[in-house]
């Protein structure tokens, strides 16, 4: 899979046909972090979760790395089926068993992003 090069829009639109995927939402905590943070930071923060919390070949408590709670990227990864590796798989074809390469880090990060985009909208 050449990540990079995956429009975020598709799978966007494919999760948000899953009842169980649909039903996350920010809180106002989350939308005053974003506010106070800013895009940068939030990229920046995402980028870290996912290389250290899902990028390695066998992530330390895979399938229970990602709270569910307290950070926005936090529900973007559990909305956008990005908080596992299992969830990967799944969901984006991404295998299990070998370490994400810069592509796909890049993709996730930018479906984290579009997810928290469209959920600040009104």
């Amino acid at each position: 899979m050449n990540a990079g090069n995956v429009d975020i829009q598709g799978p966007l639109a494919r999760l948000a046909r899953s009842p169980f995927r649909r039903r996350f939402r920010l809180r106002p905590k989350d939308r005053d972090y974003l506010d106070c943070k800013g895009w940068t930071v939030i990229e920046r923060h995402a980028r870290n979760f996912i290389e250290k919390r899902l990028a390695p070949i066998r992530p330390a408590n895979d399938g229970r790395q990602t709270p569910w709670k307290n950070h926005p990227v936090f529900v973007a990864q559990h909305a956008t089926a990005t908080c596992c590796r299992t969830c990967l798989q799944r969901w984006h074809k991404i295998p299990k068993g070998r370490a994400l390469n810069p592509a796909e880090v890049d993709f996730i990060v930018r479906l984290i992003l579009g997810w928290l985009a469209r959920a600040e909208s009104p």
